[in-house]
């Protein structure tokens, strides 16, 4: 599981730094780095919720915008983070559940870090589809992200 995970990461990182390359070509940036921001704001605030670096209430889901200029360092920055602290999780640890106190109403809550780690992935891959046709509306073609692009091979 972990090696599947660690390789989910490694897509998803391609998939999102080709998806940031198009922004760059778009006339308007702003819906497509509002998303883009919610997806690093989403990676830091479950990593929060993990180290208890800040209370967890002062973190929000749309926080912080990151304009064309910071978005890239931000974003790498970020899926450094998990995927260094993936490679250095064993097996066992990806059925420990993590605990935090939901914000809005007080309630413990838990979800195994395996869960947590496949719907960082999985939330990607939604708002990546969203700016992909905030760049097709405007006439630029979105790039080919499709995981089996990264999987395929030539044989003889």
């Amino acid at each position: 599981m972990k090696k599947y995970l660690l390789d989910f990461f490694k897509y998803n990182d391609w998939a999102n730094k080709k998806v940031l390359e198009a922004i760059r070509e778009v006339p308007e940036k702003e819906d497509a780095l509002k998303l883009f921001s919610h997806l690093v704001n989403s990676f830091d605030k479950w990593k929060n919720r993990i180290t208890n670096e800040v209370e967890d209430s002062l973190l929000n889901w749309y926080g912080q915008f990151f304009n064309m200029d910071e978005i890239e360092s931000k974003w790498n920055k970020s899926i450094g983070w998990w995927i260094k602290l993936l490679e250095k999780t064993g097996d066992s640890e990806l059925e420990k559940e993590i605990i935090f106190t939901r914000p809005n109403d007080g309630i413990k809550m838990a979800v195994k870090f395996r869960d947590l780690l496949l719907q960082l992935n999985y939330h990607s891959i939604h708002h990546r589809a969203q700016i992909n046709s905030i760049i097709s509306r405007q006439g630029i073609k979105p790039p080919s992200t499709d995981y089996i692009l990264t999987v395929l091979k030539e044989v003889s």
